[in-house]
């Protein structure tokens, strides 16, 4: 098949092209017919004539042979049908059964329906199963709750629907049968006479019943409790006296759908309490704290010898009073913790600057003024943004407030493409100009999220500075995280803004982690003011949590007000967690070498720790110390992990020691220096060994959520699909139709007119020699014999 387009509209090809190649044969016999082979009278211009004519003939047959044809756009109505994808996975028996009622009023509408049964019991390939029927700008209604328990994710299927400009459509009904189900969260791992936080929950869907929860540490109830709404949460604390692995059981007795789900299983590990240096030259509170927690050494300078220790801790002490620096570097890059805890003999007033110390901290010194940046807000103004505009402009407005003056600010405004709307210049001559820019922003267009921060990144140019992005995230992550990251690595940090009526926040979060920067919800601007100087940041005090994601601050509230903050700075590539009120850094984290290290830069004017030490704040010290340790059995031999898992699902066990363990099943692996890995899958749930370690395996991901996922929304927006109701089958049918019609490019045959031609010429030719003979002009046979 060859093709030619001969405008913008039209193409013209064929489709059999090699019957062409016939045509030089034709013309030969049609030539050696009439100058070889034929006699009489008749002259050479009546031949040449009849050749012409005849080889005319011959050349409309073989390009009708050849198969001509015409492709032109055209309004067509389409050929509507709709592909019902019907779930029946286990986690939708809580949801009345739908799929007949759907297909009968959308056939009733004229509109051919394909149902396709997606999962079984409890399996919910929904991905895979949408990305097995996408069809080019086709349309599939999905009849599900959305839950995936295997294959690919919706967001991938999303991507995939996309590239080849198909919709999904949602019919997710809610729940109506009522079903419970118990989980247990807290920690892994735990040190030995150390208490710690448990919390056993109950959720589910449905109506109110009567439900008892119990739950059991190494088969004693420690809990009992009744009630009726969910979710219901019950926390619980719990010291472990021995060593080795403990299990947590939790069961509930409700009347509900399903018994699979009644009791969760956790497993933890309790190991010695890490065992910690603590340096510092004066006397402080931290101390005794710690040792509450921790086995703790207490020393005023760092020893040659750090290898009994998983962290140091070193508060308020002067960088030439610190001890064996050099040491303490060697054991922080080999996978030891570092925690430096300021006061009014450290950091700018210790000589920190220049130090060795100085290298390893997230922080430098002396350089707690904040100093001016250039940045460049970007501006959703796509189509996915239109019915969220006014929410837009106002984040937008607001992330602006949070801009301190001695920053320099420009605007993009992005759809399909990035737009120039005010370059670069002082926010203290500019502000309100670009405050009315940003108000008189119009929506209209795709969305390319990816071009926004490449305009953004453009109009920094060969500057450093931050690119602020305020959209709802409706696009896929991809291209624009890999625009983002690049952006990183010339020193521009991407933060992202979520703003609209429908927020994806996987895009935003995945784009701000590449760049560098964090994500914010729109009514979390304020923060920003902290990191860029403005209203956000004037006057404020207290604590305030920058990044509520990390290990350290997730779920930590904070209540002092320290008195006193070292002068400090937060380091490129380090994760700044907590600062003051008035923007002054207060803690920080980041990876060296292997080790973790963390700066805690508050304190009191004596230079305590003041009200950090009490709860609710002392959490995030607790968590900062744990985060310095990292895992408390890395210089342990044997089992050192076997992480909890689901029936199906695999989990890997870790084993430390010279030699592979002497066992066939599971078979062990060499991944590293005396490392070994094992990966077990279980069939059902229960507690399991391996080597004399337990983890736990619990009922199947099937049960572990009901009704509409959050995924499903995304899945709408990103493949232009609608979201239906079970009585809307007759709208998802005119949708379709909808969906079906448009101006598509047209394939027109034309086979059948060269041959109307030939048959013209020819029976033209022979009338009219016909009438030459008639008028005695030529011979009978035209004067060819």
């Amino acid at each position: 098949m060859v093709a030619v387009e001969l405008t913008e509209t039209l193409s013209v090809g064929l489709s059999r092209p090699a019957f062409l190649l016939v045509f030089p044969a034709a013309a030969a016999a049609v030539w050696a017919l009439l100058y070889r082979g034929a006699s009489g009278t008749a002259s050479p211009r009546s031949r040449k004539w009849l050749f012409a004519v005849r080889l005319l003939i011959v050349a409309l047959v073989v390009l009708s042979a050849a198969g001509p044809y015409t492709v032109q756009p055209r309004q067509t109505a389409g050929d509507p049908s709709v592909t019902l994808l019907v779930d029946q996975s286990d986690s939708t028996a809580v949801t009345p059964d739908l799929a007949d009622r759907l297909s009968e009023d959308i056939e009733a509408e004229g509109v051919a329906v394909r149902r396709v049964p997606v999962g079984a019991n409890d399996s919910s390939p929904v991905g895979d199963a949408v990305a097995a029927n996408l069809k080019e700008n086709g349309s599939i209604v999905l009849l599900s709750d959305g839950r995936v328990t295997e294959g690919q994710s919706l967001g991938e299927a999303a991507d995939l629907a996309r590239a080849v400009n198909a919709s999904v459509s949602v019919v997710s009904p809610e729940p109506r049968t009522t079903e419970r189900y118990v989980t247990v969260a807290g920690p892994e791992k735990a040190s030995l006479g150390v208490e710690n936080r448990f919390a056993a929950r109950v959720d589910g869907v449905g109506g109110n019943v009567s439900t008892t929860l119990t739950v059991s540490v190494d088969g004693e109830q420690v809990v009992e409790r009744s009630f009726e709404t969910a979710p219901t949460t019950v926390e619980f604390n719990h010291t472990f006296e021995t060593n080795g692995t403990h299990t947590v059981t939790a069961e509930i007795d409700a009347l509900d759908r399903f018994s699979e789900n009644d009791v969760f299983r956790k497993t933890v590990r309790v190991v010695e309490r890490p065992k910690l240096l603590y340096v510092s030259s004066g006397e402080y509170p931290f101390r005794e704290y710690l040792g509450d927690l921790y086995d703790v050494d207490t020393a005023e300078a760092v020893p040659a010898d750090l290898s009994p220790y998983y962290a140091v801790v070193v508060q308020d002490t002067p960088a030439d009073s610190v001890g064996d620096v050099d040491r303490l570097q060697e054991f922080v890059i080999d996978g030891g913790g570092l925690f430096v805890v300021g006061g009014p003999n450290s950091f700018e007033r210790g000589g920190y600057r220049g130090s060795n110390l100085a290298s390893m901290l997230p922080v430098t010194v002396g350089e707690g003024q904040r100093s001016a940046t250039n940045i460049v807000l970007v501006v959703d103004v796509s189509g996915s943004a239109e019915d969220g505009m006014r929410i837009q402009k106002a984040a937008a407005l607001s992330v602006l407030e949070q801009l301190g003056d001695e920053n320099e600010v420009g605007l993009v405004g992005f759809n399909f493409q990035a737009y120039r709307v005010s370059e670069v210049e002082p926010l203290s001559e500019n502000r309100q100009e670009l405050e009315d820019k940003i108000r008189r922003l119009r929506a209209g267009g795709a969305t390319d999220i990816a071009a926004g921060v490449r305009g953004g990144g453009e109009l920094l140019g060969d500057r450093r500075g931050s690119i602020i992005v305020v959209s709802d995230g409706g696009d896929s992550p991809d291209e624009a995280a890999a625009a983002a990251a690049r952006l990183s690595e010339r020193g521009v940090r991407v933060i992202t803004v979520g703003a609209g009526e429908r927020i994806n926040e996987r895009t935003l979060r995945t784009v701000a982690g590449a760049g560098g920067g964090s994500y914010f919800r729109a009514t979390d601007t304020t923060r920003l003011g902290i990191l860029f100087g403005g209203a956000g940041a004037a006057g404020g005090s207290g604590l305030v949590v920058l990044d509520r994601r990390s290990f350290v601050t997730s779920g930590v509230t904070l209540t002092a007000s320290p008195g006193s903050f070292n002068d400090v700075s937060v380091r490129r590539g380090a994760n700044y967690l907590v600062a003051g009120g008035d923007g002054r850094p207060a803690l920080a984290t980041w990876r060296y070498g292997l080790g973790r290290v963390a700066t805690l830069t508050a304190h009191g004017e004596d230079g305590t720790l003041d009200g950090l030490l009490r709860e609710p704040d002392s959490l995030l010290l607790t968590r900062t110390t744990n985060y310095v340790v990292g895992d408390p059995e890395r210089k342990a031999t044997g089992i050192v992990g076997i992480p909890d898992t689901r029936v199906g699902e695999p989990t890997t066990v870790t084993y430390r020691g010279a030699d592979r363990p002497a066992v066939d099943d599971p078979a062990f692996r060499r991944v590293g220096e005396e490392t070994f890995r094992a990966s077990v899958t279980p069939a059902e749930p229960g507690y399991y060994e391996v080597l004399g370690a337990a983890y736990a395996a619990n009922y199947p991901r099937e049960y572990a959520a009901f009704g509409p996922a959050p995924e499903l929304d995304t899945l709408i927006e990103e493949t232009g699909g609608r979201e239906f109701t079970a009585a809307q089958g007759r709208r998802i049918a005119r949708f379709a139709a909808q969906e079906a019609s448009g101006v598509r490019p047209v394939e027109t045959d034309w086979t059948w007119l060269p041959l109307l031609l030939g048959l013209v010429v020819f029976t033209a030719e022979v009338s009219y020699r016909r009438l030459q003979v008639r008028r005695r002009s030529t011979t009978p046979d035209g004067g060819l014999q």
